[in-house]
C-alpha cells in the first residue's frame, strides 16, 4: 500500500508551472527579480491567469519582444 503522506510531500516539493517560468526568466533570460515581482504584483491586482505573466512583463517594458518570443518558445516545450 502506498504511503499517501509520502506522495503529498513529494507533490509539495515539485515546482509549480509558474515557479518554473520564474526560474527560466531569472536564470536563462537574466530578468531581474524586482522586474518579475512587479509583474507578479500586477497579476495579483487583476484577475489574470498565471500564464499571462510574460505579457505583463512585456507590456510594462520589463522584457523585450525578443525575450517574450523566447518565453513563448520555452512555454511550448515546458
Amino acid at each position: 500500500m502506498a504511503n499517501p503522506v509520502a506522495n503529498t510531500v513529494t507533490d509539495l516539493m515539485q515546482p509549480t508551472p509558474q515557479q518554473k517560468l520564474i526560474d527560466f526568466l531569472e536564470k536563462d533570460l537574466a530578468i531581474p527579480t524586482n522586474a518579475i515581482a512587479i509583474g507578479l504584483r500586477h497579476q495579483e491586482a487583476t484577475p489574470l491567469p498565471d500564464n499571462l505573466l510574460p505579457m505583463v512583463l512585456w507590456q510594462y517594458g520589463l522584457i523585450t519582444i525578443d525575450q517574450l518570443d523566447q518565453v513563448f518558445e520555452w512555454l511550448e516545450t515546458a
